[in-house]
């Protein structure tokens, strides 16, 4: 993720809506893929600094303040590209609903720009209603019992649907991540990890059913054809697979071939990512300057997605060590707690490799 200048010259993050140097208003313009100063043009459009042009807010921003990106004016939807993918939001009369929707609907857009970044297909429900991708944050429906004890009635299970990823609203709610994280014995639970996670279930689809790449998947991943029901089942009850981390980049992925490739998918948007933040911020380790992945995209020509994947890869490494040792400095636990094996290494390849293909 990169930063973002004010035309007064002030930093800009990605999720800021007021310049706290010079107090404009402020909006992502996804056109542009930038977030710019904005002055009001007249009662409903706003000019952008970045590049002179109308824009409006997003009703989720101008009603709801949960988003910060605008629409071109001659377009005609009251909602921005990344809010009209939300098919079903939380129960907005619960107080507490509308602090976890935003938060579902910030990860939500850093999912996208990355996604737009990658120049992957974004494609919406609106625009295929059959296998768009659309979102939905739902609640477990609780009921009453013997007049104050709330029981679970229906539970709401995140995963991914034909284009629909459905999240549990408890995942925005970091105390309940956290407990269930602990349960599951986790070593890495997050909302953003989740739509990255959900979202490589929609490239498998997209990218690789049905493709050239279906027989090198199956020889890294495995057999997707594997009944999925037992393989979870089998997962609960006897725990991954043996020492699973000398195969799998995650306990997780070692279930079943498609969470392996949704976890190795995940783990390579978190790499990109973060090298994108390291190298906006001129960061360097041992004299090694890191390299924004998303500058160079992944190439069609084997030799250079090869050496991109490999500049990617040892950069990925190098700051994640020294990221580790930052935060057992500071007192928290790893921020990347993983070791890639060399065959997890070659599946992160893999998805470089499609990357680069579409």
């Amino acid at each position: 993720m990169k930063t973002f200048s004010c035309q007064c010259g002030n930093t800009l993050h990605f999720s800021n809506t007021q310049c706290v140097s010079c107090k404009l208003t402020l909006g992502f313009l996804p056109d542009e893929r930038k977030l710019s100063a904005l002055t009001h043009a007249d009662n409903k459009s706003w000019r952008a600094a970045v590049n002179g042009k109308l824009y409006r807010q997003c009703k989720n921003y101008s009603i709801h303040d949960v988003c910060n990106w605008m629409i071109p004016v001659e377009q005609e939807s009251d909602l921005c590209r990344s809010c009209e993918m939300t098919r079903t939001i939380p129960n907005l009369n619960q107080p507490e609903n509308r602090r976890l929707w935003f938060r579902m609907e910030q990860a939500k857009r850093r999912l996208l720009y990355t996604l737009f970044k990658l120049e992957l297909p974004v494609v919406s429900r609106q625009q295929d209603p059959q296998q768009g991708l659309g979102f939905e944050f739902l609640e477990d429906q609780v009921e009453d019992e013997y007049g104050n004890e709330l029981t679970v009635k229906n539970f709401v299970t995140t995963g991914h649907n034909a284009g629909i990823i459905t999240l549990n609203l408890k995942e925005a709610e970091h105390s309940s991540r956290m407990k269930m994280r602990e349960e599951l014995n986790e070593q890495y639970r997050t909302l953003l990890g989740h739509f990255r996670h959900e979202s490589g279930h929609y490239y498998w689809d997209k990218l690789v059913r049905g493709s050239q790449w279906l027989t090198e998947f199956r020889q890294l991943f495995g057999d997707e054809r594997l009944d999925y029901t037992y393989a979870l089942q089998n997962y609960y009850e006897q725990g991954p697979a043996p020492e699973w981390h000398k195969v799998w980049v995650s306990a997780y992925a070692s279930m079943h071939p498609w969470e392996d490739w949704a976890e190795t998918w995940a783990h390579y948007l978190h790499m990109v990512d973060t090298l994108e933040t390291a190298s906006d911020f001129d960061f360097s380790v041992s004299s090694h300057q890191v390299i924004n992945p998303l500058f160079q995209l992944p190439q069609s020509d084997a030799s250079e997605n090869e050496a991109h994947f490999n500049q990617l890869y040892n950069d990925w490494c190098r700051l994640t060590s020294v990221l580790n040792a930052l935060n057992r400095s500071m007192g928290l636990e790893d921020a990347y707690p993983f070791v890639i094996s060399s065959v997890a290494t070659d599946k992160l390849r893999f998805v470089h490799k499609v990357i680069g293909a579409g």
